[in-house]
């Protein structure tokens, strides 16, 4: 396994800061630098260099009570963590928080309106509902629709930080191949001044590593990394977010937007995991990361989709080692292909480990992954799905205090106390409903065993044993609960699986004869006239494109 790197982000400082003497041992602090006379800082990243301490990492202080301000201070100097907090979504409902190795493992939640489906309203309901399921930041990932009403919407009613792949809104009403390096800036410029937090920006991407991509099975699966390796090849030219890097940093140093460097090839399948395209792409995030460092800005690194179990601790160290220990930010990685439908399970799995080996952040899959656009409940299916996995990496990994309420919690459930136990759950609800469609009695054993063969209520009998005995849960007798609400009532009625009628009238391939929304665009073209867009019926149609042996 790689080792951790032993540079930082106080390798990469700017020009024009000097080491006064006698620090060349002990440079990693602000007492070692000074910076040019006129040198005022903007970003969270340069006041961390100065030796301050901004209102945002107090803030963080507050909800990450395992660090101090002054180390979460040290941590970003480090380049080791990042506080996105444009400055102007601070004027709006933004609460600070932060991404990084030693703070608790964080959570995104991607959503976005598309031309096939969804729009403002929608989105705004949704950036709710995952707010209220523990999303710790959300991408708007809009394709279609008002695209910037609705990012404006969004980044006005967050709390949390919001980050986009300006790209997408860069080529709409126009051609792709006729993208260039002003239109790349204005939208930044545009976007950052809305108040976005953090950009996918996929300039890791070279024309030389799209050789590289030939043989795989499938391809480039990034929206980015694909819009920009058919750029690259038609202009025959360097992609042009690496050649603007410097420009770009520029403008979002000014309104302190952080880097999400995006994995452009990263692996759609087990079959691309770890391939010489992901990792030569992983070396040119590492060159970006140390030129983005002394510019002032801040970054975090995107990785891999889908790679196998066994894989995982390799990635996550491999990313630490070239990219100086910057925040990780990984989507999963899916650990198995075969499970449509319920990738937000076969992801988390892999979520769980990357958290463990290093990753600081995860991207949250829904059980719509690979197959439309999330709704509203798959968006808590999804979130819950990876706060799970955050948690069990943060209890493994001994992050303090991380496992007081599971504690808590198993003191509630060794008493039998009912009602603490559901009060304690992260989705009271639901565990309430699930317990009461067998038994609408608190009762004083174990729900799944009954009374005679309870090893809780045998345990809470033996005087030995301390075993259900704390006075704070006492809990003796069965007592009648109370009636399930009604959002309880409605998690029972769409327990189990879908009828094969409801599976018939949500495929879009029978809607025709369906009673669904008729209106429903059938291609998501805004070039293509719905029949050519369709797929070909017949392998005689499809053509042949880098056969493998």
């Amino acid at each position: 396994m790689p080792e951790v790197s032993d540079k930082t982000a106080w390798d990469f400082m700017p020009a024009g800061w000097e080491l006064k003497p006698g620090f060349e041992e002990n440079y990693e602090t602000a007492d070692a630098w000074t910076p040019p006379a006129d040198f005022l800082p903007v970003t969270q990243l340069e006041f961390a260099r100065c030796g301050t301490i901004t209102p945002e990492m107090e803030r963080v202080a507050e909800r990450e009570p395992h660090l101090t301000a002054e180390q979460i201070r040290d941590e970003i100097a480090a380049g080791r963590m990042i506080i996105p907090a444009n400055k102007v979504h601070l004027g709006y409902q933004l609460d600070p928080m932060a991404i990084g190795r030693a703070s608790k493992t964080k959570v995104n939640a991607n959503m976005g309106a598309s031309p096939v489906s969804s729009g403002t309203d929608e989105e705004i309901e949704k950036l709710k509902w995952a707010q209220q399921w523990g999303a710790d930041t959300v991408m708007d990932l809009s394709t279609g629709g008002d695209i910037d009403g609705c990012r404006q919407a969004i980044i006005q009613n967050s709390t949390v930080p919001i980050g986009t792949v300006p790209i997408y809104s860069m080529i709409i009403a126009r051609r792709l191949e006729d993208l260039d390096h002003a239109s790349i800036l204005q939208m930044l410029q545009h976007q950052a001044k809305q108040g976005v937090d953090y950009f996918t920006i996929h300039a890791g991407v070279l024309r030389e590593h799209l050789e590289l991509v030939a043989q795989r099975l499938i391809g480039i699966v990034s929206r980015g990394g694909s819009l920009l390796a058919k750029w690259m090849l038609h202009n025959k030219q360097q992609n042009p977010m690496y050649d603007l890097w410097d420009d770009i940093c520029d403008i979002m140093r000014e309104y302190d937007v952080s880097f999400s460097i995006g994995d452009g090839l990263r692996p759609g399948g087990l079959a691309d995991g770890s391939d010489r395209a992901q990792l030569a792409e992983l070396c040119v995030l590492g060159e970006l990361t140390e030129r983005a460092w002394q510019k002032g800005v801040q970054v975090m690194i995107e990785g891999p989709g889908h790679i196998s179990f066994d894989q995982i601790e390799f990635n996550m160290k491999v990313q630490r080692k070239l990219c100086h220990g910057a925040p990780f930010y990984v989507l999963g990685p899916l650990v198995t292909d075969i499970f449509p439908g319920y990738d937000h399970i076969t992801s988390c799995i892999g979520a769980t480990a990357a958290g463990y080996h290093g990753a600081s952040m995860l991207c949250y899959v829904t059980p719509k992954e690979h197959l439309g656009l999330p709704k509203k409940d798959d968006v808590k299916q999804g979130c819950i799905a990876y706060k799970i996995a955050a948690h069990a990496a943060d209890v493994a990994l001994g992050i303090p205090g991380t496992r007081n309420r599971d504690d808590e919690l198993t003191e509630a459930r060794a008493a039998l106390n009912w009602e603490k136990h559901f009060e304690l759950s992260f989705d009271p609800d639901t565990a309430r409903a699930l317990h009461d469609e067998d038994l609408d009695v608190d009762t004083d054993f174990c729900a799944m065993c009954g009374h005679d063969w309870c090893s809780v209520r045998i345990s809470k009998e033996i005087q030995e044993f301390m075993s259900g005995k704390s006075e704070d849960y006492a809990w003796d007798k069965a007592k009648k609960s109370l009636p399930l609400t009604a959002e309880q009532k409605e998690i029972l009625e769409k327990r189990g699986v879908l009828s094969p009628d409801q599976i018939h009238k949500l495929a879009s391939k029978v809607k025709k004869e369906m009673t669904g929304d008729q209106d429903k665009a059938s291609c998501h073209s805004d070039y293509v006239d719905p029949e050519s867009a369709q797929q070909m019926q017949t392998s005689k149609e499809l053509p042949v494109l880098n056969e493998r042996p």
